[in-house]
């Protein structure tokens, strides 16, 4: 899988260069921060509604909640390469976390 991540990486960083015209990517970038986490916000939203209105019997449910966690996971991609921050640094947090209890990780950050 993180290969999958890499090569889109590498792919969201030529096109923060790439014409306005033809990058939805690089439209992005162009409008900012703003417009990006606004993005972000947005396929949230409606990730949280395909998963609440899933029905496991239904091939298209299942494939609604797929393509807009798909969605999230992209924009957020969008959203680190803006920042300059590497999806990597990400999946390095979550390794981390592989051998600590969620609870005991959570009582952690309030500290």
């Amino acid at each position: 899988m993180s290969k999958i991540i890499d090569e889109l990486t590498e792919i969201l960083e030529q096109r923060k260069t790439a014409s306005t015209k033809e990058s939805y990517v690089a439209n992005l970038h162009a409008q900012g921060i703003n417009k990006i986490l606004e993005k972000v916000g947005e396929e949230a939203i409606e990730t949280i509604i395909a998963a609440k209105d899933h029905n496991k019997t239904t091939d298209q449910s299942r494939e609604a909640v797929i393509h807009e966690t798909a969605d999230l996971w992209f924009h957020t991609m969008v959203m680190l390469s803006h920042l300059d921050l590497e999806p990597r640094k990400v999946l390095e947090e979550l390794e981390k976390r592989f051998n600590i209890s969620g609870l005991e990780e959570k009582a952690a950050r309030q500290n």
